[in-house]
């Protein structure tokens, strides 16, 4: 029998001062079985990070043709497509050549992957990467509840994440362009 994602009810209370937004926003997101709960707390940040009107959750991981997120005009063109992880050099190109915009939120040991990855993207002009420091954003993401309660303030690339127990400050590391 195939296992089915879980759904979380999530409640973001997001504040970017660099970018003047200021919402509420309430959704359900599905965790795929196998999506770790730092990449679940990953898309989570992303979402609020490049937070836009338009803005929803792709399919991910059930569906490589789809990034994590993405923001898509009336006509169906993707105009934002967003992946978080340690995509390949050819997954963020062909990624590039579907869009107007790619950004990349990547986390965990980056060492490796930043010396094979980096240099064979750095010509691409429509993708930015940044990168979650590790241990903060395990602290978050350990034993999510079910229902997700964050408030999440972003000012000059720190989000500050407040959870039920306690407050996580994750600085951001543009590695490539930046957030626009």
């Amino acid at each position: 029998m195939a296992l089915t994602a879980t759904p979380y009810k999530v409640e973001l209370n997001l504040t970017d001062l660099d970018r003047n937004v200021y919402q509420t926003l309430r959704f359900t997101v599905a965790r795929h079985p196998s999506e770790t709960e730092p990449r679940m707390a990953a898309r989570l940040l992303a979402h609020a990070l490049w937070y836009d009107e338009g803005l929803a959750f792709g399919r991910g991981l059930s569906d490589v043709d789809e990034p994590a997120l993405w923001v898509k005009s009336l006509d169906g063109r993707v105009l934002h497509w967003i992946e978080v992880g340690q995509p390949d050099a050819e997954r963020l190109t062909w990624c590039s050549r579907r869009t107007e915009q790619v950004s990349l939120l990547a986390y965990g040991s980056l060492r490796v992957w930043e010396t094979k990855v980096l240099p064979a993207v750095s010509g691409l002009k429509n993708l930015s990467i940044a990168a979650l420091p590790q241990a903060p954003l395990e602290a978050l993401a350990e034993d999510l509840p079910r229902s997700i309660n964050w408030a999440v303030m972003i000012s000059e690339d720190t989000l500050f994440v407040t959870d039920e127990r306690a407050q996580h400050e994750l600085v951001l590391e543009w590695l490539q362009g930046g957030r626009d």
